[in-house]
């Protein structure tokens, strides 16, 4: 399998797997080795008591981002830490791309940046995650 086809096979399983992504209606658009964008749109539900899309939403956007980016390479890794700034207010009915990139990629830990940004591309968010590489392969090799 080349590094893609083990990206997009992984991307497939964990997602099968994923009950929350899939409830929340987060879509993946693009997996890659060391990369994932994800999409989800704003639903009613999503607003807080300031009729704004509540930040836990979007915090569960960029981490499914970072769970996907960091498992691409088949080796099964968790969050170790994160951290995330809130940018700018997004509407209901918004559509938010979560886009998650390596930046350092080592034997037992890695860091990703992941933006979020809203239908227009203007950033909203910025996470920031730690992963830890734990035991065995999200899919046999």
């Amino acid at each position: 399998m080349t590094p893609q086809q083990l990206a997009e096979a992984t991307a497939k399983t964990m997602y099968e797997a994923d009950a929350c992504s899939r409830a929340l209606g987060i879509e993946i658009g693009e997996v890659r080795p060391g990369y994932a964008r994800l999409h989800m749109d704003v639903r009613p539900g999503f607003l807080n008591g300031h009729a704004i899309c509540h930040g836990g939403l979007m915090f569960t956007l960029a981490d499914s981002a970072f769970a996907f980016a960091r498992n691409s390479h088949n080796i099964s890794t968790v969050a170790a830490g994160c951290s995330i700034e809130f940018l700018r207010p997004v509407q209901r009915g918004d559509r938010l791309t979560a886009e998650a990139i390596e930046q350092t990629l080592s034997d037992r830990t890695s860091i990703y940046d992941i933006r979020v940004t809203n239908r227009e591309g203007e950033t909203v968010a910025m996470f920031r995650g730690k992963s830890a590489q734990i035991k065995d392969n999200v899919i046999p090799v």
